[in-house]
């Protein structure tokens, strides 16, 4: 199985790097705040990036060929997730895909869809 990117550590980022974790997934995942990543460290198949694009390049390498890579944004609504999305979108290629797990507007999730899909890339609202 693919390991899956998730970006945002804070209390449900890191549960859910956990539950995932447990389950028997890789995760990669990144935080800017070193607490958040080092409060994982000792998870098992749990490995923390301190940068988006170290995180990318661990998580593609995981994957299987021609698999698509997959980001999952956990981050607050708002400039946190923008700022995330458009580092993402310079980073993924086309055909991977972006979730974002956010509480955003749906309005602005739309626009999101949209930036991603001109880069080529999926995206899925989950919020």
């Amino acid at each position: 199985m693919n390991p899956i990117g998730l970006v945002g550590l804070g209390k449900m980022g890191a549960n859910m790097a956990r539950r995932l974790a447990r389950a028997g997934i890789t995760v990669h995942g990144h935080d800017a705040s070193t607490a958040a990543r080092l409060a994982l460290a000792d998870e098992a198949r749990v490995h923390t990036h301190d940068s988006l694009p170290a995180l990318v390049a661990a998580l593609r390498a995981g994957c299987a060929p021609m698999s698509p890579a997959v980001l999952w944004l956990m981050l607050p609504a708002g400039e946190a997730t923008t700022t995330a999305l458009t580092q993402a979108l310079a980073l993924l290629e086309p055909g991977e895909i972006i979730v974002d797990g956010g509480n955003a507007n749906y309005r602005e999730s739309q626009q999101r869809a949209a930036f991603s899909a001109r880069a080529g890339l999926r995206f899925v609202d989950c919020g």
